[in-house]
């Protein structure tokens, strides 16, 4: 028997393009381009993001690597009933949203927040998983670049929790004012303690106007 013909050849072709056009498709959102494929690794059912995690962002060894991918691994009993029974992404996506499975969960953090959950997947409901992964991707780059440029060893999980509770305006104009101050000032701009020092100071003065906590909360023992 021969091989397959040169229209087959040349239509298998032209399927295998369109999928992986689909498969990686790219958003951009003011010149920032996202990898929507890659990014729905980063939700979880729950209403995470997982971009903005310590844990994610995390340069050592056992980084984690997003919930969708270590649920893989780990048992968890959300993730059983949202992905593993029922077929969806989140939870925004159930009709029985929210149920007793989540009794206590906004109300205790782990080492993320809790509390932007509930927020999350009601916006999800909103605006669509897709125009919330744009919204999500762009407050991680300026994590990203606040920790690149402030990190001073110690502040990783501040700046993560505080990119994830704070509105992106304010997390913006605490990088902006933290810049001007650092420039006006006999700062050195390699001390990075010093400019931490800035940025921390500044994000603390702009959360407690706002009336936000950056505070973990504990689970009741």
């Amino acid at each position: 028997m021969g091989g397959p013909s040169d229209g087959l050849v040349s239509f298998l072709k032209r399927f295998e393009a369109v999928v992986s056009a689909r498969q990686y498709e790219i958003l951009t959102q003011g010149g920032m381009e996202i990898k929507l494929a890659e990014e729905k690794n980063l939700v979880g059912c729950c209403g995470i993001y997982c971009g903005l995690c310590p844990r994610y962002q995390s340069t050592a060894k056992s980084r984690c690597p997003g919930c969708k991918v270590l649920s893989l691994t780990i048992s968890c009993k959300l993730y059983n009933c949202c992905v593993k029974k029922r077929g969806l992404t989140t939870c925004a996506e159930c009709g029985d949203f929210p149920c007793d499975k989540y009794e206590g969960f906004f109300e205790w953090d782990s080492f993320v927040s809790h509390a932007v959950c509930h927020p999350n997947l009601e916006r999800i409901r909103e605006v669509g998983l897709e125009t919330w992964l744009q919204e999500q991707a762009e407050k991680r780059a300026v994590l990203e670049s606040v920790l690149a440029n402030y990190n001073d060893g110690m502040s990783r999980s501040f700046y993560c929790i505080a990119t994830a509770l704070l509105p992106l305006d304010l997390m913006k104009k605490a990088v902006s004012e933290a810049e001007a101050a650092i420039s006006e000032s006999s700062c050195d701009f390699s001390d990075i303690k010093a400019k931490a020092k800035v940025l921390r100071s500044l994000i603390e003065n702009l959360a407690f106007g706002a009336g936000i906590s950056l505070k973990l909360r504990k689970k009741p023992k």
